[in-house]
């Protein structure tokens, strides 16, 4: 299944999205998912479907928080001039840190930044509560989804601070969209995640690449804290990471997902 989050005059609803007619509908409502707390009252009547292209979008996730994986493509860590990790590196970037497909990522002052990457990656959605999983149990039962996620990051001060939460956390470095699908199997052939900025490829990585596949990532974290349905693990950037400027649009994309869209202000 593949499903969005879009405004409707009741409020924001999780859709259905189906391929017909040459583009991708929503074509039908879904009950709110746990993480969405009851807070859009269903719309009454029939639904209408309606062209994905004409919604208006929203982030397709509401996270209790969101767990990054740091280097977990072997070129990324050498393109940063890091050390490959011997385990998982995982840090936080918050929740207020989303924006939705078509949002602006606003670029903190000059003051306090003199550099700002993207970071193309593909994202966990996870599905039901995962707590200290045993060796060797399946992940798979508690992921719902995938979805693409653009990791901005101001690198100067990534470099300058002993953690990253400052250079990940700014408001708006979260872009997540533009709909979350299970059409697709990280564990097998692998997936493709691109990145480009103003049209121009700048990053190309297959997840076959990953240091720590997904089983290693998950069993991982639920060692640490106990992830909760529409918790979201972004799960590491390929090489190619580079700076952008105001005007500039990136565009992650992620094969059997989407291309996510976001412009710089």
């Amino acid at each position: 299944m593949r499903y969005c989050r879009f405004q409707t005059e009741s409020g924001a609803r999780f859709g259905k999205v189906e391929g017909g007619q040459g583009e991708d509908m929503i074509t039908a409502l879904l009950p709110d998912f746990p993480e969405a707390h009851g807070t859009a009252a269903a719309p009454r009547g029939k639904f209408a479907p309606i062209p994905l292209s004409k919604a208006k979008l929203l982030a397709p996730v509401v996270p209790s928080k969101i767990v990054c994986v740091g280097r977990n493509y072997r070129e990324h860590a050498n393109e940063l001039g890091s050390d490959i990790p011997l385990e998982p590196l995982i840090f936080f970037k918050p929740p207020s840190s989303i924006i939705a497909p078509e949002g602006k990522v606003q670029l903190p002052p000059s003051r306090m930044t003199q550099r700002v990457d993207y970071e193309g990656e593909l994202g966990v959605v996870i599905g039901k509560r995962c707590s200290k999983l045993a060796t060797g149990a399946d992940v798979r039962p508690y992921i719902r989804g995938y979805v693409c996620v653009n990791d901005v990051t101001a690198r100067d001060i990534q470099k300058k601070d002993s953690q990253w939460t400052r250079a990940k956390g700014f408001d708006t470095f979260c872009p997540v969209g533009p709909m979350v699908s299970d059409e697709l199997d990280p564990f097998g052939a692998g997936v493709e995640v691109t990145t480009h900025v103003n049209g121009q490829l700048r990053q190309k990585g297959n997840t076959r690449e990953f240091i720590f596949g997904l089983d290693i990532l998950i069993h991982y974290i639920s060692q640490v804290m106990t992830l909760e349905p529409g918790d979201l693990i972004p799960t590491g950037t390929p090489a190619g990471v580079g700076p952008v400027k105001s005007g500039d649009v990136m565009e992650v994309t992620v094969a059997g997902v989407g291309t996510l869209r976001n412009s710089v202000v």
